[in-house]
């Protein structure tokens, strides 16, 4: 099975196993027993384990399974393990979630099944919109359509998500930026945080070197899920654990994301997101039903969290800047407004070494008030780090994303029908995410009022909780297994 995990988890190192290898180290707890003469392992005909003590009395065994969160927690190997190990989120797991729904809602005419949101992110939405030969808004609407054909209870865009985690990104450089200039710790550049490939690839690398570069603010997907478990669960009279929240994405490295610890409620035993489908398994599971998406009729985009305008009938918004969310567009105008009083800056990102590495500056009176990059790839990632070990790195804020191209070209994007290469399929998804129109976050009226009435302002501690988080150094083990003869 060939992984679609992004190149950055994949090259690195270390050795990428195809399955799961005596490099995969779990600690298992051990019932000690006061059996003298210990116990016989009984192995039956359908592989299952049985243990005959001193009464004879065979007691089932349960078999030690490697979760993705233990992979997460390990630095034995990397990619390959994981892509095998991804069990609990999968189309097969989806619709037995939805079967169940439908099995809930028969034998229980009165009682509370399983209250399923389903978040829709653009790349995706895009990526459909190319393979079926339909608009964006269109590509939306239909795969809404379907989710509600499978049972899904609402079904939602993620521009709120989006502008909080622009928002939000662009607060923590300014402050970051005082800091620094101030000179009471250095914390520039500031990275990016919403490519979980490059996040897994830095804890398990590079670790405490270059962890505090990377910002603490959520990916849209993590905010989305706060906002559905934590606020629209409230507002519908649920607790967390009562909704499933599957969320579309246009890579597998999103389902590491959705499944670390730091994103998992032990009190509630509730994650964030239950399940990422992606672009590919949308449309495998649309083949498997006979279906195109030409086929569904089309459904509602809810709005649980109120509109991204007063008086508009958009449901699809796009973002200045790059198709991965354009980070460094918000925050190097956001930076200019707040931190030099320019509100009229004209960027343009200059491409360096490849199309892949940009490069914007603002300068005044010929000094360089800031600098900003565009770092998509492995190879570019690569340089960013060297650099930053050398002291050598010249950039304020980086968007970092692992994949070439983007979020558009994302490992679990459609792949052309007509062997076009990957960067020119890349440029069409790109030039039909900015024919939509343009969501601007300052002015997003349902992020302000939930600052206000869910979060209770912008410096709670609730609003750190659901819209920041943390990285952990992955140290790598030293054991005999993980000796190389």
């Amino acid at each position: 099975m060939a992984s679609r995990f992004s190149g950055t988890l994949q090259i690195t190192n270390l050795d990428d196993f195809i399955t799961p290898s005596q490099e995969c180290i779990k600690p298992v707890e051990i019932k000690t027993s006061k059996s003298k003469t210990g116990a016989k392992i009984k192995i039956e005909e359908d592989g299952t384990y049985y243990s005959l003590k001193e009464d004879n009395i065979p007691e089932k065994l349960e078999k030690v399974e490697i979760t993705l969160a233990d992979c997460l927690a390990c630095s034995g190997c990397i990619t390959s393990a994981e892509s095998v190990l991804v069990s609990q989120q999968c189309p097969e797991d989806l619709l037995r979630v939805f079967q169940e729904k439908v099995e809930q809602q028969q034998n229980e005419k009165n009682g509370c099944s399983t209250f399923i949101v389903v978040s829709l992110s653009i790349q995706p939405i895009l990526s459909m919109a190319q393979r079926y030969e339909l608009k964006p808004e269109q590509a939306l609407h239909k795969l809404a359509g379907y989710f509600y054909k499978l049972g899904a209870d609402i079904v939602l865009d993620m521009s709120i998500a989006d502008d909080f985690a622009l928002l939000e990104s662009a607060k923590e450089f300014v402050e970051r930026y005082k800091v620094t200039k101030e000179g009471t710790e250095k914390q520039l550049p500031m990275l990016a945080s919403s490519c979980p490939g490059w996040v897994c690839y830095a804890e398990k690398t590079h670790g405490h070197f270059i962890l505090p570069y990377i910002s603490v603010t959520k990916s849209p997907q993590q905010i989305m899920g706060s906002l559905v478990k934590y606020h629209l669960a409230e507002n519908m009279g649920l607790s967390p654990e009562q909704v499933y929240h599957v969320t579309v994405m246009p890579c597998y490295d999103k389902k590491l994301e959705a499944s670390r610890e730091d994103f998992y409620n032990h009190q509630k035993s509730t994650r964030d997101v239950d399940c990422v489908i992606t672009s590919i398994e949308l449309e495998q599971m649309l083949n498997e039903s006979h279906l195109t998406l030409n086929d569904i009729e089309d459904g509602e985009i809810k709005k649980p969290f109120g509109s991204c305008r007063d008086k508009t009938d958009n449901d699809l918004w796009s973002h200045k800047g790059s198709g991965s969310g354009g980070y460094a567009d918000f925050i190097f105008h956001y930076a200019a407004k707040h931190l030099f009083d320019e509100n009229d800056v004209t960027l343009e990102f200059k491409h360096l070494r490849n199309p892949d590495f940009q490069e914007a500056i603002l300068e005044k009176n010929g000094k360089v008030l800031l600098r900003f990059a565009i770092a998509n790839g492995f190879r570019n990632i690569q340089n960013l780090v060297q650099k930053l070990k050398r002291g050598k790195c010249p950039y304020d804020y980086v968007e970092v994303m692992a994949c070439p191209c983007g979020c558009l070209n994302g490992g679990a994007q459609i792949r052309s029908q007509d062997n076009i290469q990957p960067r020119e399929l890349a440029l069409k998804l790109e030039a039909m995410y900015h024919d939509l129109s343009i969501s601007i976050p300052e002015e997003n009226l349902a992020v302000h009022k939930l600052y206000k009435t869910w979060l209770g302002g912008e410096n709670t501690d609730k609003a750190t909780a659901y819209l920041h988080t943390q990285y952990h150094e992955i140290e790598k083990m030293n054991t005999a297994l993980a000796i190389k003869w």
